[in-house]
């Protein structure tokens, strides 16, 4: 008992009743509220008038742009992002720690600044834009751009997800593998892979749910035009918002049925995640 009187004096953090009402104002405040009052104005509205919002064309194709967009720039940061993890883990080189640090710019980075610098590299009069203007590919304003600013937004996710699994990952895996007669391939399938797979998971699935929800980095590129189909949910959102007659409630509904698909997405993602890691016992 004296032992257990000596431990709670020396805590450096208040206990465990004050913490966890601490812990718990915080959540709801930050998480728990906002969310109750999405669901509270959603509620405003019938089954039918959900519905209809729901089936609306504008509504529909905003959907299918967001969710299409946000799982490609996700494949493409699943791949680039393991490469760019490898490079960081395997290789030492000049200016190694500046592209590390390179890789938490769009954090940092105000979303909205992004998009503006995205869309004037990728404009006909852009850059990168004439680059790919000779190729035959228009970036700008088209679903291109759209996965290119998702693909920005999303790469730091699949990069520090994977980076501490490649670094805890010895190189003499490899090493006894390539001695076995193993091909780089081989090595890679059998043997990486399998434990880098959790990681890539996770940042796969934080990547997909970002890009549902952007907004900033991709409402320049976008164009917003619901004829060649670039409207996305979030833009969908602030038109409610912004309209002469505000729609708290519409907004509040499209809102929540994002919300509903990203959680499941990452709930699923959490389930094959876990399934992964009781299978290389990670």
């Amino acid at each position: 008992m004296n032992k257990e009187k000596v431990k709670r004096k020396r805590s450096i953090i208040p206990g465990f009743g004050m913490t966890m009402g601490i812990t718990v104002t915080m959540f709801s405040l930050l998480i728990l509220i906002p969310l109750a009052s999405v669901m509270a104005y959603c509620f405003r509205l019938s089954w039918q008038e959900f519905t209809d919002l729901m089936t609306r064309p504008n509504v529909v194709q905003s959907f299918a742009v967001s969710i299409g967009c946000a799982f490609f720039a996700a494949i493409i940061n699943g791949v680039f992002g393991v490469i760019l993890a490898w490079v960081l883990v395997r290789y030492d080189f000049p200016g190694k720690r500046l592209m590390d640090g390179l890789i938490e710019l769009p954090f940092a980075l105000p979303t909205a600044v992004a998009g503006i610098t995205l869309t004037k590299l990728y404009s006909e009069n852009g850059f990168l834009g004439k680059l790919l203007e000779k190729a035959g590919i228009e970036a700008a304003y088209t679903k291109t751009g759209i996965v290119i600013a998702m693909v920005f937004v999303g790469i730091p996710f699949v990069v520090r997800a994977i980076q501490p699994v490649l670094e805890k990952l010895p190189a003499s895996h490899e090493e006894a593998s390539h001695m076995l007669g193993a091909s780089r391939f081989t090595t890679f399938r059998r043997v990486i892979f399998p434990e880098i797979r959790p990681a890539l998971l996770t940042g796969f699935g934080l990547a997909f749910a970002r890009g549902i929800g952007e907004y900033g980095s991709v409402i320049y590129i976008s164009g917003n035009s619901e004829k060649n189909g670039t409207q996305v949910v979030s833009y969908i959102i602030m038109q409610k918002l912004n309209s002469g007659n505000v729609d708290y409630e519409g907004a509040a509904a499209i809102a929540l049925v994002l919300l509903v698909i990203s959680f499941l997405m990452l709930f699923i993602i959490n389930i094959i995640q876990h399934t992964a890691s009781r299978r290389t016992n990670i």
